[in-house]
């Protein structure tokens, strides 16, 4: 097949057509593909033969943006087996066949139907086939060919980040680079100068330049001041086709500011001054200001002001303003127009930030002379001394003097001066001056221990001018006396364990004085001399200002006495000596081993279980309202009680009803236990001594001997028989409890019935040791343990 196209365009394309004419003319007008051949020699075989392709030319191109009324023509197919008789049919198929691309069945020739962009799709593959009309079987391979769109300059150059803002230091030198800008051509960059882009500048001269190939904008003046100018707008252009004529061209602005460098120095307007200033001026107060000009800005034009010499340097101080960058003159000493009327400054100004590049413009200082004019005024009087500090006694009678301010005018007239405090507060009634001398005098009696210091404001104004008033501070300090004795410290709660020992700290007191160290600081503690010596406890002073209670006995018992209490005498060390008493309460109490308390009194049990006042008011109103009822049981119980006698009526004439219950174990009369016991007890037969027995019972004669050797349930057996023939008793079978519990063990009897009732030897203190639960029990025989040694 072979592949002819008519739109050759370029030099190049020119020639390949021609040279791809002229080929196919040499082979009957046509690139030819053969088909595989079987050639047949008589007494051989059959031999294959790699089938010759001819060279194929498998590439087309369009012209993109075609604006013609007709379609495009493409290029032309054609196959080595077409003999022109229309038996051959083409197809095409692949991109865009069919829609952009049609192609004429019998001759092959290919069309473009539609105007194409080369920026959107560059080239189209497709597939060509040629196939036998009527068999519709190919008879040749599909071939693969390209068709490209082909460029023609349709795209101007576009800045895609324009517009531009950039800055470039002030004084920069020439060709200083300054921005790169870069515009794009959307056109094919491989084929002509479409997308070849040219930069120049439109705007602009002869401050800045570009590069022309490059677009690297840069400064094209030496020392450009910003100063003189600040603000620069550039327009940059850029043309393809390399600049020629006819290219396409695309502009954008870039806006430049030159940035401030130090590279003025500063400058007073003036070489003179001259200020005014009041001698009433109050110091640290400004009193004027003063500024040197600079054409910078920014941080290159930031000030410092000093006074470099003059009279007046210790009574002026300079400082700067950052905001205003103005020099802030203020007051350090007050100023007497008396005494001296004026003063003379020398102030500099001086930039902070140097640029050592601009040295040779500078120096970055400059130097003014400033006089300052004291003004005269009317001034209020002047206190000798700035605050004044007095002392006076507690106690002390009214009219005592303190001490005494002086002021005086410090004008040239000299006036007099009157004194007098001001009543603002309570304090100021404490105290009167005179208004002549200037004396304080006391006019009340004061208290160290309620306020030890006094803070009070005295006023002096001229007599002739009493508006001009000044004041001055007093604190008056109350100095102490010994007249409080001293006491102690706190309320002790002082407890004593029952099972101390002699000689046993118990409790260290110490006590306070309201006086202050020189009156009161030691203390001497000893016992009231006026009472006789106490047996139970005594008082050691421990030179320290503390004082030791101390157990004099073994033992104490709560329950011989519980609280006992102890007089003790306090003296301070004071002129003259002061002195008081105190009692303390002791209370006894139980501790466990270690010193801890255990229980004090029957009180300590209701607080220790937390029960409030409340509580235990409810809890005896409970018990109140329980005995009435009981009470009141126990009267219905009576009013409804039996006669002893049953009537005659009642069938159970043997019956008789008793309501007494016995006496207990300890009811020897009613009832001898002894024959319950033991068998061997019982001597004699005992008769029943609540009922008089009308017939005698069975005499029994046992000896001794059988008596010893009689058995419990013989025993058992014989009272039943007793008790069945004795007429005295009840007809009825009656229970009778014993308490007898067999002979005796190895093991012995855990009945208390036969117990010793001697005392025990042995140790109970080990109770303590077994719990919360058992200490009732532990503090019960630690008592007893406790009268038996004593």
């Amino acid at each position: 097949m072979r592949i002819t196209s008519t739109s050759c365009i370029c030099p190049v394309l020119v020639c390949l057509c021609f040279v791809q004419r002229c080929y196919g003319a040499a082979h009957h007008g046509s690139i030819k593909v053969t088909r595989n051949q079987t050639k047949h020699i008589e007494g051989e075989t059959e031999v294959h033969h790699r089938p010759k392709r001819g060279w194929v030319w498998n590439q087309f191109f369009v012209l993109e943006e075609h604006m013609g009324p007709d379609p495009q023509y493409v290029g032309k197919l054609h196959s080595n087996s077409d003999k022109g008789d229309g038996s051959v049919k083409y197809i095409l198929t692949g991109e865009g066949a069919g829609t952009i691309f049609i192609i004429d069945d019998t001759t092959g020739d290919i069309h473009s139907t539609k105007s194409l962009d080369r920026e959107q799709k560059t080239h189209y593959v497709l597939h060509a086939q040629a196939i036998d009309r009527r068999t519709n079987k190919p008879l040749e391979p599909e071939s693969e060919f390209i068709i490209k769109v082909q460029d023609i300059n349709d795209n101007a150059p576009k800045f895609t980040d324009g517009p531009y803002i950039v800055t470039v230091p002030e004084m920069s030198e020439m060709g200083t680079s300054v921005l790169q800008v870069t515009a794009t051509d959307a056109d094919d960059p491989t084929y002509g100068n479409s997308a070849r882009v040219v930069y120049s500048i439109l705007q602009g001269q002869p401050y800045f330049s570009v590069d022309p190939k490059t677009g690297v904008i840069r400064t094209a003046l030496h020392n450009m001041d910003r100063e003189a100018r600040e603000h620069y707008s550039v327009v940059i252009q850029a043309k393809d086709m390399a600049g020629q004529v006819g290219g396409l061209s695309g502009s954008t602005t870039v806006n430049i500011t030159l940035t401030d460098v130090n590279d003025n120095p500063p400058r007073f307007p003036q070489k003179h001054y001259q200020l005014y200033v009041p001698e009433s001026a109050q110091v640290g107060s400004a009193v004027g200001k003063i500024k040197a000009n600079d054409a910078d800005t920014g941080s290159n034009a930031d000030m410092k002001y000093t006074i470099i010499n003059g009279d007046g340097s210790g009574v002026f101080s300079i400082s700067t303003d950052k905001e205003t960058r103005e020099g802030i003159l203020s007051l350090k000493k007050p100023l007497n127009y008396e005494k001296k009327k004026s003063y003379t400054l020398n102030i500099e100004g001086a930039n902070t930030h140097l640029d050592f590049r601009f040295s040779h413009l500078g120096p970055f200082k400059d130097v003014t002379m400033l006089k300052v004019i004291v003004g005269d005024v009317d001034e209020p009087p002047l206190f000798t001394m700035p605050a004044y500090v007095m002392e006076v006694y507690e106690n002390a009678n009214i009219g005592t003097p303190v001490g005494t301010v002086t002021a005086h005018d410090p004008d040239a007239a000299n006036s007099l001066v009157r004194y007098f405090i001001d009543h603002n507060t309570e304090e100021d009634s404490y105290f009167t001056i005179d208004a002549s001398t200037g004396t304080i005098k006391t006019a009340k009696i004061f208290d160290r221990e309620e306020t030890p210091w006094y803070n009070i404001t005295v006023a002096a104004s001229e007599i002739d001018n009493p508006r001009l008033v000044s004041h001055v501070p007093v604190g008056v300090r109350i100095l102490d006396v010994n007249d409080n004795p001293p006491e102690l410290a706190r309320d002790y709660d002082i407890v004593v364990c029952e099972n101390t020992k002699p000689g046993q700290v118990i409790q260290t007191i110490t006590a306070t004085d309201k006086d202050n160290s020189a009156n009161g600081a030691r203390f001497h503690f000893s016992l009231d001399e006026g009472l006789s010596l106490n047996p139970n406890f005594t008082l050691r002073n421990n030179e320290d200002n503390t004082a030791s209670i101390l157990t004099r006995r073994r033992r104490y018992s709560r329950t011989m006495q519980d609280i006992y209490y102890l007089p003790v005498l306090i003296s301070d060390g004071g002129v003259p000596p002061l002195s008081s008493s105190s009692t303390l309460t002791i209370r006894v109490c139980a501790c466990e081993r270690d010193g801890r308390v255990r229980t004090c009194h029957a009180e300590a049990f209701l607080s220790s279980a937390g029960l409030s006042t409340g509580a235990l008011i409810a809890i005896l109103l409970c018990i109140v309202i329980l005995l009435a009822i009981v009470v009141l049981f126990i009267t219905l119980r009576r009013s409804k009680k039996e006669p002893l006698i049953i009537s005659e009526e009642d069938v159970r004439e043997n019956v008789v009803t008793y309501d007494d219950e016995g006496g207990g174990e300890e009811d020897t009369e009613a009832f001898d236990i002894t024959a319950l016991r033991n068998p061997s007890a019982a001597e004699e037969l005992k008769y029943r001594r609540d009922v008089r027995p009308e017939v005698k019972p069975l005499s029994r004669h046992h000896p001794s001997s059988s008596l010893d050797s009689i058995d419990v349930q013989e025993f058992i057996k014989q009272r039943l028989a007793e008790a069945d023939l004795d007429p005295s008793v009840p007809p009825y079978d009656s229970l009778q409890t014993y308490a007898y519990e067999g002979h005796r063990s190895e093991a012995g009897s855990i009945s208390s019935l036969d117990s010793a009732t001697t005392h025990s030897d042995q140790d109970y203190n080990y109770l303590g040791d077994w719990g919360p639960e058992f200490k009732k029990l532990a503090e019960l025989y630690g008592e007893i343990e406790s009268e038996r040694t004593t």
